[in-house]
């Protein structure tokens, strides 16, 4: 994974907000396009488009924007085996937090899913992982585009076993345990074929950090013990991966809500820490997060940071239409570099820009503005963490 040598890296966390070619043959309900043949053509033209605009704009670090799936997390189930759909078993939104009473008019209103609960994947067999064809695609568009449009790096995202099936229920794993490392081990395939693709593999897992609230009310003990197995379990499926391959991002979810029942960074960023990754991916620019580079500045002191760990905090952020100013970017990555040094800082965002192939955070010319800030602001930053060294170096070649 490259790390920021000479200036801020930037990059971005995966999913952008999809064309409407693809969009207008988008099936939420069932995950699959209605025109499947004509959904895999349009979607090599976006893909090459979305690398070729991202590269062009400064973005050093690049993906296919998630195109071609339903969204961040299911649609692992249309590629692993053992769930059974029930879309008239409703389960509770655990994950939603107590924001769905403190709030419960606007959440009804904005999110009525959050409150009526949501249907049960249900493991009722075997998990393992099927559905390659889906896969082997999302490589090759990738692979072509960034062949035609060379950018610094690539990652493509994955979810994690912690956000898989999060309105699941286990009906035949005789432990929870034994539930979590069947799904750990069928999510290997789609990261090591990642791995092999070239690619740095980026995985996604807000419910890590979105079931806090729920749990922590049974016990604190409670949560440790449930994120810290899923932590063994992401560990167990990464085996052999060289951990600086790997990002990992955590996040307190995108939908627009209050998020006062997000989790307290510093209840579990050690937690977060345990997983063997070589960058960390976490929301910074978010108004109910951005003081919690406080809670990292903490972790250094106490020594608990790796030194070898790359931070790509989000400076710009999906929660707001407002395009931030590229020195209130550049503020907020010399926070960052301050604490993990500026090789060790890349500049990214809090959140994908689009939760499902068919919702949109913000307008899709907002967004590509928030990424040109993004791109300034780091060159600002970059200006003043090596501007010094950078005038010394050209004194000496005189």
């Amino acid at each position: 994974m490259k790390r920021s040598e000479h200036r801020i890296l930037t990059t971005h966390v995966g999913s952008i907000i999809r064309p409407q070619a693809l969009t207008e043959l988008s099936n939420v309900r069932t995950g699959a396009p209605s025109d499947p043949a004509e959904y895999d053509r349009r979607l090599v033209t976006a893909v090459d488009e979305v690398v070729r605009r991202q590269v062009g704009m400064g973005i050093d670090v690049v993906n296919d924007g998630e195109f071609g799936k339903s969204d961040w997390t299911s649609y692992i189930l249309s590629r692993i085996t053992g769930f059974e759909h029930r879309k008239d078993q409703k389960r509770e939104a655990e994950w939603a937090g107590d924001d769905r009473f403190r709030f419960a008019a606007f959440i009804k209103a904005q999110y009525p899913f959050m409150m009526s609960g949501l249907p049960t994947d249900a493991c009722i067999g075997p998990i393992a992982y099927r559905e390659h064809d889906a896969l082997d695609r999302a490589i090759a568009n990738l692979a072509a585009a960034v062949e035609r449009h060379p950018p610094a790096e690539t990652f493509m995202t994955a979810v994690a076993p912690a956000s898989t099936a999060y309105d699941g229920v286990n009906e035949y794993y005789p432990s929870d345990r034994d539930y979590v490392f069947a799904i750990a081990e069928a999510l290997r395939e789609e990261y090591v074929a990642i791995h092999e693709a070239g690619f740095l593999l980026q995985v996604d897992d807000a419910v890590l950090a979105n079931m806090y609230d729920h749990l922590v009310r049974q016990s604190p003990e409670r949560y440790r013990e449930w994120a810290e197995l899923r932590i063994e379990a992401l560990n167990h499926a990464l085996r052999g991966i060289p951990k600086d391959r790997v990002r990992y991002h955590v996040c307190f979810g995108s939908w627009h809500a209050p998020h006062m029942s997000d989790a307290p960074l510093e209840k579990i960023v050690d937690t977060i820490l345990q997983a063997e990754v070589g960058a960390i991916c976490m929301e910074a620019a978010n108004p109910r997060h951005e003081h919690e580079w406080r809670v990292w500045a903490d972790a250094w002191r106490r020594g608990t940071l790796p030194a070898d760990l790359i931070m790509i905090p989000g400076v710009i952020t999906h929660h707001t239409v407002t395009v931030e100013h590229p020195r209130v970017v550049a503020d907020r990555i010399l926070r960052y570099a301050a604490i993990f040094g500026r090789e060790n800082v890349i500049a990214g965002t809090d959140c994908g820009f689009a939760q499902m192939d068919v919702i949109a955070r913000v307008e899709t010319e907002i967004m590509w503005a928030k990424f040109e800030a993004l791109v300034e602001g780091a060159r600002l930053a970059s200006e003043e963490l090596w501007g010094e060294q950078a005038g010394a170096e050209r004194e000496m070649a005189r």
